[in-house]
């Protein structure tokens, strides 16, 4: 990955830039917000991504009012904030996003908010030292802890501990349950440990869209090659193209995969290189990365959207492969 691609573009510095004037401008102490609770005596709580919507309904259950900003298939790096989304933030009580600059500017946003509104990165609980910094990003955190289930456990404990200490009356209902979800994650993450077990090892490489599995790969066993960096607002050139289909080619990987929340576009181009080379690579399902799935779906869980992409990969990798002529 070339280093000048992992700057974001001058259209989305300008938008970013604007949103915070705006932000700044119309987020001041909301009068209605004179106690910790709402009306019906409920936490009002946001958050940016799906992930962490899903532990603040798990730890929080009916003592919080949770909105989440970013739904299925959107793209936080991308993410446009829209006045509406100024006034919900204005209105909670506390506002969890997930911090190492993935939601790009909005991150700098929510931490110069004012007035009766806590504003707290998750990533926060994460020690330094367990956080990757790939050479290619210029020195910054690759934010997608997600996708190792035992960093994102720390994260659940973030949660708890930040509503504990809001309303400290509820702190034993937040405990409890936080120690069920946790039981639930400790659970996933052996199934993962299960599942890449059917996997030999020397096939265990995921190529995908964009740089988002690192944790996954670090955490399970994979070697990861992404398309595009670890921002999808990166742009992969014709010469990246070709170097991931020639690397795809030498490994002679039966399967690539793209993301719910990103382009299929560029990684077509990586697939038909891949074909005129002379193997048969296969675009599999899609992968959950930084968005969920729909909600009311077992995919708009995190839960179900880890244990999907874990037997997604494995089916894909552990397919046949073919060529198109003989090597």
């Amino acid at each position: 990955m070339k280093q000048n691609r992992l700057k974001f573009p001058l259209l989305m510095n300008i938008v970013c830039v604007l949103f915070l004037f705006s932000i700044l401008t119309h987020i001041g102490c909301d009068s209605n917000k004179s106690s910790n609770t709402s009306k019906d005596g409920k936490i009002r709580v946001v958050c940016t991504i799906g992930m962490i919507t899903d532990i603040v309904k798990n730890v929080g259950g009916d003592k919080v009012e949770v909105i989440g900003m970013m739904g299925a298939g959107v793209d936080p790096h991308y993410y446009k904030p829209t006045m509406k989304d100024i006034q919900t933030l204005s209105s909670a009580h506390i506002v969890f996003y997930n911090g190492l600059q993935l939601e790009a500017k909005m991150g700098e946003v929510l931490a110069k908010m004012k007035g009766d509104t806590q504003t707290i990165a998750v990533t926060d609980s994460i020690d330094k030292a367990q956080l990757l910094r790939p050479d290619e990003f210029e020195g910054q955190y690759d934010p997608h802890i997600w996708f190792d289930v035992r960093l994102w456990m720390k994260v659940v404990e973030k949660v708890r501990d930040a509503l504990s200490e809001y309303r400290p009356q509820d702190k034993t209902i937040y405990q409890e349950n936080a120690e069920n979800y946790l039981a639930k994650l400790s659970e996933l993450d052996q199934y993962v440990r299960t599942q890449t077990e059917l996997i030999p090892s020397e096939q265990r490489v995921l190529v995908t869209a964009h740089d988002a599995f690192n944790y996954f790969g670090r955490a399970y066993g994979f070697e990861v090659r992404g398309l595009q960096g670890i921002s999808t607002a990166t742009e992969a050139s014709i010469a990246d193209v070709q170097d991931l289909a020639t690397y795809i080619v030498e490994k002679r990987i039966p399967t690539i995969f793209v993301e719910t929340s990103v382009s299929t576009r560029k990684i077509d181009a990586v697939k038909a290189a891949v074909n005129a080379k002379g193997l048969e690579v296969e675009l599999g399902e899609p992968l959950y990365s930084d968005a969920m799935g729909n909600e009311g779906t077992p995919e708009g869980t995190y839960i179900g959207m880890i244990r999907s992409n874990i037997d997604t990969i494995v089916k894909g990798l552990t397919r046949e492969m073919s060529v198109t002529e003989e090597d």
